[in-house]
């Protein structure tokens, strides 16, 4: 994933989604960072989902209790790869407090799959100062879907062209704390036709059998995002 970023702005969240960015619309203000309310369903009440009630695949987004209405929304920085600041909400017990949140760009995370193996690049990340083995991914372009994305970070990581991309899903990350949307991709079909690295891309590109995907996966240093795309891609019969 390059770290290279679009000028990042304060403001309403931008929702994923595998269509262009520009003609996506969620509505709502987004997550806030923070604990969120007082009970175990973050909206102050302590009460279990009813079975009949329960979300299913792509029905309707779930409508909470309390408005939690923003009394002011401040930015207070901005790197290029990220704009950080807080909403100062109104809880339902009528208090108010503020929640932190880091907004980035969407990221596309590939899933690429060839003959019987599992595409992974091999790189240091200093943020965290470990060597980490993960799945290709990167940053959505404005006017990509994630497919698209996904195709791109694919051929400038690996050097493998895919000839079929699809989306396995899109979901918030770290809902706490980050603004910050994530699609998992799966490729196939891969021919190689030389790689295209960014400047602060340092990588080698590995693969590992499809059956041992996981458990390489679940190693030290292991990351939320290769865990979850061959997890996605086994439950879907893909690996």
């Amino acid at each position: 994933m390059s770290d290279d970023s679009p000028d990042g702005s304060a403001g309403d969240d931008s929702p994923g989604g595998d269509r262009p960015r520009d003609e996506q619309a969620r509505a709502g203000d987004g997550s806030s960072g923070g604990d969120r309310g007082d009970g175990p369903t973050g909206d102050g009440s302590t009460g279990e989902i009813p079975a009949g009630d329960a979300p299913e695949g792509d029905g309707p987004a779930r409508e909470p209790a309390h408005e939690w209405p923003v009394e002011q929304r401040r930015t207070e920085y901005e790197t290029g790869w990220y704009t950080g600041g807080y909403d100062r909400v109104t809880q339902p017990d009528g208090s108010s407090k503020e929640y932190y949140w880091a907004e980035l760009p969407d990221a596309v995370v590939v899933v690429a799959r060839t003959d019987d193996a599992v595409v992974l690049v091999d790189q240091y990340r200093p943020v965290v100062r470990e060597q980490c083995l993960e799945l290709p991914a990167g940053i959505v372009e404005d006017g990509e879907s994630y497919s698209e994305a996904g195709a791109r970070e694919l051929r400038e990581e690996t050097g493998f062209d895919p000839a079929g991309v699809s989306l396995l899903e899109e979901f918030w990350c770290a809902t706490g704390v980050l603004r910050h949307r994530r699609g998992i991709v799966f490729a196939e079909g891969l021919e190689p036709v030389g790689r295209d690295l960014d400047s602060n891309e340092f990588l080698a590109v590995r693969t590992v059998p499809v059956e041992d995907a996981l458990d390489v996966a679940r190693r030290d240093p292991a990351n939320d995002a290769t865990i979850e795309g061959i997890l996605l891609a086994r439950e879907e019969g893909l690996l």
